[in-house]
């Protein structure tokens, strides 16, 4: 496993700014959440490239900032927006191409039928392969992966084509066991939003909750041990950039026993 921070913890610091302050601060691995188009630009995209080179530091993965036009552009009959929205998401996969990021983070749809849902999802799935990039279905309270059971009946209808982003805030907000995505999406599960919860709120600094994270680990390093683990809090979880070091540091000895690349 690789233990990483998203970029997303400091929201709403530059993006730039961001990832150099998570470098100078001894964090190896990163999810870039892209917040506007511009930074999806060549350029900046190079630019991002090479403060990652510098530090020695991975991408694991890239969350866009178009998620929540994903159920207008991609789940309507509008055929026309799919086919845009595709060519726009290109850009997201040729920005992963630059910095190096594998897995590319999904909302999809908050309402559906399941038989276009999939055959939508495909559609992209199909187009980030042909860049060498992996579209992993989030599960997100507000859209229809919030519940385990639909993620069970999408990965059997898709099959190969399928992959899975677990966020344990997300799924205890949705009033589930982080646990129950792990059993319904098995080895499909590519990369994990992970944070601690608890009495005082779902999405805690490892540390402040009680969630089981040697069993979840356990559990997580026999379907996928090479699966990024990325550590996603809410800026208002923590104080400043040592309580992410803090916890990124307890993650990363958290998952370095169950295998995967971490362990190399």
């Amino acid at each position: 496993m690789i233990a990483g921070v998203s970029t997303a913890c400091l929201f709403p610091k530059p993006l730039e700014e961001s990832l150099y302050e998570l470098a100078v601060n001894g964090i190896s691995a990163v999810e870039i959440f892209v917040n506007s188009h511009s930074e999806l630009k060549r350029g900046f995209a190079h630019g991002a490239a090479a403060l990652l080179k510098r530090f020695d530091m991975k991408c694991l993965s890239v969350h866009p900032f178009t998620c929540e036009m994903e159920q207008q552009m991609f789940f309507s009959e509008y055929e026309r927006r799919i086919e845009d929205m595709l060519e726009y998401y290109k850009l997201y996969f040729r920005f992963m191409n630059t910095v190096g990021a594998d897995v590319f983070v999904f909302h999809g749809a908050k309402y559906a039928l399941k038989e276009l849902y999939c055959e939508r999802y495909s559609r992209l799935y199909r187009l980030g392969r042909e860049f060498g990039v992996t579209v992993a279905v989030e599960n997100v309270s507000r859209c229809q992966s919030a519940s385990s059971a639909y993620i069970r009946e999408i990965a059997k209808l898709l099959g190969n084509e399928f992959a899975f982003v677990l966020d344990t805030k997300q799924a205890v907000r949705s009033g589930e066991d982080p646990f129950r995505f792990l059993d319904a999406a098995g080895k499909s599960t590519v990369h994990v939003h992970i944070s601690d919860s608890g009495e005082l709120g779902d999405c805690l600094l490892i540390g402040r909750g009680s969630f089981h994270f040697r069993q979840f680990f356990e559990r997580l390093g026999k379907l996928n041990p090479d699966c990024g683990v990325v550590l996603e809090l809410y800026r208002s979880g923590f104080r400043g950039i040592s309580d992410l070091v803090s916890s990124y540091n307890i993650l990363t000895n958290m998952t370095e026993p169950y295998g995967g690349e971490s362990s190399l």
